[in-house]
């Protein structure tokens, strides 16, 4: 049986756990980094718990907009956050989506695990979306680290 394709993706950023954590449940803060490259996020909701959901919808430069839910089932704050991830355009191709944050010396270590791809080509996209979000997470992130300092 063949497995199905996944991604990982690592990202050290300077930043507390607690801060990054922040980033990916507070639906204030996920408006103002999420998406690809370019992408303007127009909502955001999250209840970050066992069995809660999250909701976002997002357009990109394209003016493509995107519509991705799911529901939290693993959450141990600061640490780990896994959720189901679901486009509203593709509902029975379901897959996972898992954060892992270790605390280092100077930030946070942050490994994106995403797997369950219906094929090798919605992986590739996916790592083409993520890579840019994550760019957009780096320098949200550096941005609150800069205006939190004491």
């Amino acid at each position: 049986m063949a497995v199905a394709p996944f991604l990982t993706l690592k990202r050290h950023l300077k930043a507390p756990p607690r801060l990054v954590w922040a980033a990916w449940t507070d639906p204030s803060m996920i408006v103002r980094w999420w998406g690809p490259a370019g992408a303007k996020t127009l909502r955001a909701e999250a209840d970050p718990r066992l069995g809660g959901r999250y909701h976002v919808v997002f357009v990109t430069p394209d003016g493509e907009q995107h519509d991705v839910s799911g529901v939290y089932c693993e959450v141990v704050v600061e640490e780990r956050l896994a959720f189901t991830w679901v486009w509203i355009t593709l509902p029975d191709r379901e897959s996972l989506v898992t954060l892992v944050l270790e605390r280092v010396d100077d930030g946070t270590l942050l490994t994106l695990i995403h797997e369950k791809f219906y094929d090798e080509a919605a992986r590739d996209r996916h790592r083409q979306g993520w890579s840019g979000a994550l760019d957009s997470l780096e320098n949200f992130i550096n941005q609150q680290a800069v205006n939190h300092r004491d």
